[in-house]
């Protein structure tokens, strides 16, 4: 009877307890978990398991910022590369359009034949002239729809005189040959005997202080021993303009020059 007593007293007491009593675990935990999963757990493992959980989120975080990141970064050459083909089909500006093709050197050539020259000059109306010291003669040449380029011939008597050919891409307005006459305003001294390019003051031709931005050059401003052999030469019509051949006695302070010239068109 004792033991049956000591017996019902010790289960009396152990069904009083609840897994309440212990902290941490519930009765729920503890009919869902079997004893020996609960004894085998490693809190290690499952901290290693929250840490490489949470590295995952972040990596995923992370990567899902890049992802974004580096779609904006590949919108933006699409934006620049729509931006630059939308600058690419604007029309051209209009300093784009007034832009002219490269002009080609001219034909030139030398001839002994200056008596012969001279001769058939003088008896020719206005193909001998006087071009005075300081100035230059300027001799304008529009091109015509029945030739194909401009040629010319001079030769002068005594001393070289400085030549140069200019093209004016200004439309054409009248087909006859004018020529004018300007006066050099640099004072430089005369060296007669020494060749070399010339340098002058002629607005028209574009100096220092001023340019012309229609016209073109064709041949700079050199001088020229046409007082010893004849000086010729050719260009094709480069398009619609007008030559401006330049006979330039600017450099000249004291010495007037005789010019035999002649300019024609060709076929």
């Amino acid at each position: 009877m004792e033991r049956l007593e000591a017996t019902s007293e010790l289960q009396s007491r152990l069904s009083s307890l609840s897994f309440s009593s212990f902290p941490g675990i519930t009765a729920k935990q503890s009919d869902s978990r079997p004893l020996d999963s609960l004894q085998n757990t490693d809190l290690s493992q499952s901290c290693t398991q929250s840490k490489n959980q949470a590295d995952m989120e972040e990596t995923k975080g992370d990567s899902g910022q890049h992802s974004e990141g580096n779609a904006a970064a590949e919108l933006a050459p699409e934006e620049g590369g729509e931006e630059n083909n939308s600058a690419g089909s604007h029309p051209l500006s209009p300093e784009m359009k007034a832009q002219t093709p490269p002009l080609k050197p001219p034909t030139t050539w030398t001839s002994a034949a200056l008596k012969e020259l001279k001769a058939k000059l003088r008896t020719e109306d206005d193909s001998v002239v006087t071009v005075y010291r300081g100035d230059i003669m300027t001799v304008h040449v529009p091109t015509v729809p029945e030739a194909k380029k401009v040629c010319w011939e001079f030769a002068t008597d005594g001393y070289d005189i400085g030549f140069g050919i200019y093209f004016d891409w200004t439309p054409v307005t009248s087909r006859s040959i004018t020529v004018h006459i300007s006066e050099s305003s640099d004072d430089e001294d005369e060296e007669e005997e020494l060749g070399g390019p010339v340098s002058n003051g002629d607005v028209e031709k574009g100096s220092k202080s001023q340019t012309n931005s229609s016209l073109a050059e064709i041949l700079p401003v050199y001088r020229q021993d046409s007082h010893n052999t004849v000086q010729g030469g050719s260009h094709d019509f480069p398009g619609e303009g007008t030559y401006l051949l330049k006979f330039d006695n600017s450099y000249s302070l004291w010495r007037n020059k005789t010019l035999y010239y002649r300019v024609y068109y060709s076929a």
